[in-house]
């Protein structure tokens, strides 16, 4: 009802606070709304949170990798847009981007009931929560065995939702200073009493810090996948299209084995016979591997890895089938790369060195990085006629022989008959090659932990 003229409106004495309160809300939500990220269509680019550790994400060299980062790269490719990430330490930092609007994806987020104003892709992963302990104390067995005992775990980790549901009183303590790895590292260091950590992260913390052991599982599993914010249903649409055509491509299976596969192939012992090897016998040929590194680019770490496998760094070893040295050389392979003692480190590891290149630039275009050079380690077991009598079986078997992950399964076929009587190259024993990749892999990703990457000084 609009006032009679020559009247006076009489207002309440609160209605210009509460208009100027309302006004003000208002100019906050439209701020809020104007700063969130536009759509990756509308920029050009697909912004992703990502939690910085060997599980998911790492930045080394200025070049990104890791399974939710190849992920993620694969899908900004999809959508015809450039990727940047934006880094996290912990799950309630990526939900705090997403809600802010600065991120379009949190990847790796666990998922978590009651995060109403988030939606969620199927489960990418799976991991359950082990409780673990160092081998010279007292590990659990069962969960009465956790009563008063000091549990120290990730502050935001998921996994106090678990605790706080157990039968008996535990005492908690939060670390907030680095990734699951570091806090791993604190129970090697004594510096915690129990850990309580993803199963996932704990199976990369063996290989650096083999005196670690889990104790007991803690009941119930956890699920990680890919979330949006409210609002963005598109992209929201469009990403469980990907999901599921990754799924259904196998492309989830191949990064589940590039960055994991690995892993947990070496024991204990093994590991720790290696991390004493690194302190005692490496720094004599530290610098032999990084002169081989200048002259074939191969990362001297990966260098050493493969001279580990080969002879434990012995550079007199002898095998009962005539290979010798540092890099195992058969008399052929010696000879042609101009080697004139095979006993001599300095000469051995250099023409290891250019030995791998050689067959790794002899594998076709097709073959890219990191299969490229797992592909060329596998030759170096076999012979290139081997691994080419193996890409002939995968092609035959509609496998892609340009993918370690497919040849993996491949080459252990050159040890049954109906398999490698049809090749130039006979019998092989491709099983062992397959291990030798593995074990490889396992000790350059120990060495790239503890030994930083080799940069030549520019003339």
């Amino acid at each position: 009802m609009f006032p009679t003229p020559g009247t006076r409106t009489v207002r309440p004495v609160f209605a210009r606070p509460v208009a100027f309160a309302f006004l003000l809300f208002l100019l906050c939500l439209c701020l809020t709304a104007c700063s969130r990220i536009a759509p990756p269509a509308h920029i050009g680019e697909l912004v992703v949170g990502i939690r910085e550790t060997p599980a998911f994400y790492q930045l080394e060299e200025g070049a990104g990798s890791g399974y939710e980062y190849d992920l993620a790269a694969a899908f900004a490719l999809e959508l015809g847009v450039k990727l940047r990430v934006v880094p996290a330490r912990d799950p309630e930092q990526l939900a705090k981007l997403l809600r802010e609007g600065r991120i379009h994806i949190a990847m790796s987020m666990p998922i978590v009931e009651g995060n109403s104003d988030l939606f969620f892709t199927p489960p990418l992963r799976e991991s359950s929560f082990v409780v673990a302990y160092n081998a010279d104390g007292i590990g659990p067995d069962s969960i009465a065995d956790l009563a008063n005992r000091s549990i120290t775990l990730s502050a935001h980790s998921p996994a106090h939702q678990l605790l706080k549901k157990l039968p008996v009183k535990v005492k908690l303590h939060n670390w907030n200073k680095g990734d699951e790895i570091g806090l791993l590292e604190l129970l090697s260091k004594h510096q915690a009493d129990l850990v309580v950590t993803d199963s996932l992260h704990f199976d990369i913390a063996s290989n650096f810090y083999p005196d670690l052991r889990i104790g007991l599982s803690l009941p119930g599993r956890i699920q990680l996948g890919w979330a949006f914010f409210d609002g963005d249903s598109e992209l929201y649409t469009k990403a469980l299209t990907f999901v599921e055509n990754a799924r259904a491509d196998g492309t989830l299976a191949r990064l589940e084995d590039r960055y994991f596969g690995h892993i947990r192939r070496i024991n204990y012992v093994g590991i720790t016979r290696f991390l004493e090897d690194v302190q005692t016998k490496l720094p004599d040929f530290r610098r032999d591997f990084q002169v081989a590194q200048e002259l074939t680019g191969i990362d001297w770490r990966l260098l050493a890895a493969l001279a580990y496998q080969e002879s434990k760094w012995d550079p007199l070893a002898t095998s009962f089938t005539g290979v010798r040295g540092m890099m195992m050389l058969t008399g052929d392979t010696a000879d042609r790369l101009g080697v004139s003692n095979r006993l001599d480190p300095k000469q051995s590891i250099r023409a290891g060195a250019k030995y791998l290149a050689d067959l790794a630039d002899d594998l076709p275009e097709e073959a890219k990085e990191p299969d490229r050079l797992w592909l060329a380690l596998a030759a170096y077991n076999l012979g290139m006629g081997h691994m080419n009598g193996a890409r002939a079986i995968a092609e035959g078997l509609k496998r892609d022989p340009n993918s370690w992950y497919e040849m993996k399964k491949v080459l252990p076929l050159l040890a049954k008959p109906e398999y490698y009587a049809r090749l130039k190259s006979g019998k092989a024993r491709g099983g062992e090659a397959v291990i030798m990749v593995e074990n490889i892999r396992t000790y350059y990703d120990t060495l790239s932990r503890f030994e930083p990457a080799y940069r030549p000084l520019m003339n």
